[in-house]
This record gives C-alpha cells, sequence and structure tokens, in this order.
C-alpha cells in the first residue's frame, strides 16, 4: 500500500513539473508576442513626442532625447483643424455602425427563422460578396453615388462602408439567432407576439454580444478605412482622419516627410479603437465565438 502511494505521488508531481514547464513556455509565448505587437505602437507614442528636429534625424532615434508636444499642436491646426477630422470619422463610424444593424439583424433574423424559399441559396450567394475586393467596387460605386449626390457626403460614405461590413456582421448575427432556442420563440407565438416583438425581446437580448460585434467591427472597419474616403471625398473640410494624415505626412518645406506630425496623428488615430476594443472586449470574446460555432 505504502509502496503504491509513493508511485501515485511521483506521477502527480511528474504531472505537476510538466504543467509548469507548458506554463511557463505558454507564458514565454504569449510575452513575446505582445512585444512583437506593442513595440511598433510604443515606438509610435515615443517618437510624436519627440522635437520636430529630433524626429526629423536618419537613422532615427528610437527613444526621445527630449519631450515636445510640437507636432500635435501642429496636427491640431492643420488645414480645417484635426477636432474637425476626427467628428467627420466618428459621425461616419456611428452612421456605419447604425446602417450596418439596421439592415443585418433583421435579415439576419429573416434568414435563421423565416421559412423563406431557397434561404440557404439567398446566404450564400450575400457571403460570396466576401471574395470580391471592394476595391473592384468603387469605381461603379462612385459613378452610382454621383449621380445621387452621395460624394462627399458623411452619409454616403457611411453607406460604402456599410456595404464593405454586411456579408461579414449577416454571417455572425444570422448564426447567433439560428443558436437561440426555438422553444422560446414557439412560446411567444403562443402568448400573440408579432414578428418584431419576438426579434426585439426574445432574439437580441441573448445575442447582445454578437449585436456588440458586429457593431465593434463596424466602427474599426470605418473609422480605418482609407481607399473608400480617398475616393469619395474631394471637399476638405469632409476629409476623415486617414485622409489628412496621408495629406499631413508631405508637409515639410522640402516636400520630405513630417515625421513627428504623422507619428501624432497615428497615436490619435489608435486611442479610440484601442479604448472601444478594452470597454466591449468580454462581449466580443463571447459574440465571436456564439457567431462562429453553430
Amino acid at each position: 500500500m505504502t509502496a503504491t502511494l509513493e508511485v501515485l505521488r511521483a506521477r502527480t508531481v511528474a504531472v505537476q513539473v510538466r504543467v509548469g514547464r507548458t506554463g511557463y513556455l505558454l507564458g514565454a509565448a504569449c510575452i513575446a508576442i505582445s512585444t512583437v505587437m506593442l513595440l511598433p505602437l510604443l515606438y509610435s507614442v515615443a517618437a510624436s513626442v519627440k522635437p520636430t528636429a529630433e524626429a526629423a534625424t536618419a537613422p532615427p532615434t528610437y527613444l526621445p532625447h527630449g519631450v515636445s508636444l510640437d507636432s500635435y499642436q501642429r496636427l491640431w491646426s492643420y488645414q480645417e483643424g484635426l477636432p474637425t477630422y476626427l467628428a467627420n470619422s466618428l459621425g461616419t463610424a456611428v452612421l456605419t455602425i447604425v446602417f450596418t444593424l439596421l439592415l443585418t439583424v433583421p435579415a439576419a433574423y429573416a434568414l435563421a427563422r423565416f421559412p423563406v424559399p431557397g434561404k440557404e441559396v439567398i446566404f450564400v450567394v450575400l457571403l460570396l460578396a466576401l471574395i470580391v475586393p471592394y476595391q473592384a467596387l468603387l469605381t461603379p460605386m462612385f459613378l452610382m453615388f454621383a449621380r445621387i449626390g452621395l460624394t462627399n457626403s458623411l452619409v454616403g460614405l457611411a453607406v460604402l462602408h456599410t456595404a464593405i461590413q454586411l456579408p461579414f456582421s449577416l454571417y455572425i448575427l444570422r448564426n447567433s439567432f439560428t443558436a437561440v432556442p426555438r422553444e422560446l420563440e414557439e412560446a411567444a407565438i403562443m402568448d400573440g407576439a408579432a414578428s418584431w416583438q419576438i426579434l426585439i425581446r426574445i432574439f437580441v437580448p441573448p445575442t447582445v454580444p454578437a449585436i456588440v460585434t458586429v457593431a465593434l467591427f463596424a466602427f474599426i472597419t470605418s473609422w480605418n478605412e482609407f481607399l473608400g474616403a480617398l475616393v469619395m471625398m474631394s471637399a476638405g473640410d469632409k476629409f476623415t482622419l486617414p485622409l489628412i494624415l496621408a495629406a499631413a505626412r508631405t508637409e515639410t518645406s522640402l516636400g520630405g516627410t513630417d515625421w513627428g506630425m504623422l507619428q501624432a496623428g497615428v497615436t490619435i488615430s489608435v486611442v479610440p479603437c484601442v479604448l472601444v476594443y478594452l470597454l466591449l472586449q468580454r462581449y466580443y470574446v463571447a459574440g465571436l465565438m456564439s457567431g462562429a460555432v453553430k
């Protein structure tokens, strides 16, 4: 009996050692990946607070020898002013979220629950848009928007960003609605609830993580999108933040790159994305998993 206990103890210790080693290796790998991901961001922040002369030196210095907010001051008053471009980007992102949810929530509900003829074929056709680069659609969309007066308009740009986001959002929400127990829907029908009441009261509450995930992706897509805004916008007061950063990087007297102002703009543009992700992280993880697993 004593020998058996000693053998069990030895095996337990061996398992604990193996688990400990695996945990250390996993922790080291996470630290290495986090370092690789964070170093460029930290370098951008450091470069944004360098004095103007030091920011333009070659080869560059990785740590600032002095701290200066000159780059932020120049960016703040650049052309129409940084608040204008931030407001344009934020307004476009909010409109994109609203349009995306208004279109995909009812569509996903219908494809998940209604007996629509050929709905699986319709769903697959809608998902096929994911394999078409949206850059290929910019020219016809620009011509169409020009005819109906949506160029140089935040609404028109939000419509374009919504079109980019629709297939992925529909995929996430449709699978999330499918996972809702049918018994809840049948009980609501027995109580006399209409279709829109079932959607709002039965389907929306358990799929809030998926809806938040869709909103988060729509925000990040719209906030960072550059090419569509470049094609659709020609009026300076309608530019979004990515457009003005592309213009600001060549604003030196000799036509070179103003690295300090560019890195200040990059730092400012990253902050909202990081804050939104940190605030909605738990919804994002839960929603992505519920939409990915049927």
